[in-house]
């Protein structure tokens, strides 16, 4: 038995050795090249398709409300206005707005959506589009897609995710997730 055993080990030793990969591993990718840290700035909010960063905290869609306001206090100062609005078409939703023309979106507890109106050096949007930014440079962004039935004004989507409005001088405004518009 004892020399079954010791074969047994052998060969699925063997067979282990054997068994090779071409995927590098975590060590030999790291040889030689540089390891980039980008350092994060307290003082910062990044708007993404999928939800926000402030300062270091970075949070989805789904997040907890006092997580989200807790850092986007500690990032941007208090919210100017918190309001409930319980006749969105989505459902119930409390919003928080703060310096720099940014309100956030709650539903249930937690973050649904963000929408900013104004420009401020503390406040930054991923992806190709900005408070701002000329009609013609924003048509030529891929997944651009005027919303062609709005009520509300000139409103475009990108690639399904971030949308916005259009005014006299270039976007005037962008959202992401839930919103709480009546059209």
């Amino acid at each position: 038995m004892r020399a079954w055993l010791i074969g047994m080990a052998a060969l699925s030793l063997g067979t282990l050795t054997a068994c090779d990969s071409d995927v590098p591993s975590p060590a030999d990718r790291m040889n030689g090249e540089e390891v980039v840290i980008t350092e994060v700035d307290p003082n910062l909010v990044s708007l993404r398709k999928d939800g926000l960063t402030a300062g270091s905290e970075s949070f989805f869609f789904a997040a907890g409300q006092t997580e989200v306001n807790t850092a986007l206090t500690k990032t941007l100062g208090n919210a100017s206005q918190q309001a409930t609005n319980e006749e969105c078409g989505a459902g119930p939703m409390q919003t928080a707005s703060y310096p720099g023309g940014l309100t956030v979106n709650f539903q249930n507890g937690n973050l649904v959506g963000w929408f900013i109106e104004e420009g401020s050096d503390a406040i930054r949007i991923s992806g190709d589009v900005s408070l701002g930014m000329a009609r013609e440079d924003v048509e030529a962004v891929q997944g651009y897609s005027p919303i062609t039935d709005s009520t509300l004004g000139e409103e475009f989507i990108i690639s399904g995710n971030v949308a916005g409005f259009m005014g006299e001088e270039g976007v005037s405004t962008l959202y992401a997730g839930v919103q709480c518009f009546f059209r």
